[in-house]
């Protein structure tokens, strides 16, 4: 199963016209994720009480933790995220604090450092900007330090499209030329 994590909110986004693209690609069944759909609780103390104490007691059936197995158990993740004032939107992120579960997504070896527990052989994450300023480590390069570094997923590619919004820019053409480049 292929799980689609979908950070797009316009109807006519051209970060999803992008992820759309490559899972037209893929054989596997898709499974969409649209955060734009989702509540997330408020990381306050007693959210993170409630938590710690479902994680010390080994309740991952619990559903505060149903998309942290959901993600553990995709065997490719694809995540859709325009590049929106220097990052990815703020529902990413609060997807991120879900999924980020001892014993569920990785553990810690008894040397301190994170080993994966996901399933997952590769990432994909797609991603328009506006502009040509693109600082990778301000969106994918904190999603491949999560990928590579906490969930064990090794293979984590980057497919985007830049310079979308800048005066006299063919934004159709910057689109269709990625989409050629994924097929």
């Amino acid at each position: 199963m292929t799980l689609f994590i979908n950070a797009c909110t316009r109807a006519e986004s051209r970060t999803k016209r992008l992820a759309d693209t490559y899972l037209s690609t893929l054989t596997d069944t898709i499974e969409e994720v649209r955060l734009d759909k989702i509540f997330f609780p408020v990381a306050d103390a007693q959210f993170l009480e409630m938590r710690d104490a479902l994680i010390a007691a080994r309740n991952f059936d619990d559903p505060a933790f149903s998309l942290a197995r959901q993600f553990a158990s995709a065997d490719e993740i694809v995540i859709a995220a325009p590049f929106w004032d220097l990052s990815f939107p703020a529902s990413l992120k609060q997807y991120f604090e879900q999924i980020n579960v001892l014993g569920v997504t990785f553990v810690y070896t008894p040397e301190g450092i994170p080993q994966g527990l996901c399933r997952a052989h590769k990432l994909t994450y797609v991603t328009t900007a506006g502009g040509y300023y693109f600082p990778e480590e301000f969106g994918f390069g904190y999603v491949k330090a999560l990928a590579q570094g906490y969930y064990g997923i090794p293979e984590v590619n980057l497919i985007k499209a830049l310079g979308l919004d800048i005066n006299g820019a063919d934004p159709e053409a910057i689109v269709k030329e990625a989409q050629k480049t994924i097929r």
